[in-house]
């Protein structure tokens, strides 16, 4: 399984909507992801241009799109970004191959 960094902003309604009758986003957050397949760690609200963030696993970009797409479908977000995040271990990897191909890459400058 992946991990991914889901952020995301509520719209001015959906914002009222929860201090007039406050709800457990955190629940419905697990839920919706445990739907999925994937298991959620974190979910935390804060300042700046995103309300909310949440740190995910799922099995895949799918699943994960999935969970986003149907998040944004509900109409209460209004924008949010999907984050694909590397262990340690797969970036090291990742670095190494890069250092074994790098040469093969010519630019497009004269």
């Amino acid at each position: 399984m992946g991990y991914y960094l889901y952020q995301l902003s509520y719209t001015p309604e959906a914002m009222k909507a929860m201090i007039a009758k406050p709800s457990d986003r955190e629940a419905a957050a697990r839920k919706l992801i445990e739907a999925a397949g994937g298991k959620m760690h974190h979910l935390f609200f804060c300042f700046g241009k995103y309300d909310v963030v949440v740190l995910a696993e799922a099995n895949d970009d799918k699943t994960m799109m999935a969970v986003s797409t149907a998040v944004a479908a509900s109409g209460t977000v209004a924008g949010g970004v999907t984050t694909k995040l590397f262990s340690h271990a797969d970036a090291m990897a990742a670095l190494a191959l890069a250092g074994k191909i790098t040469g093969s890459y010519k630019t497009p400058m004269v």
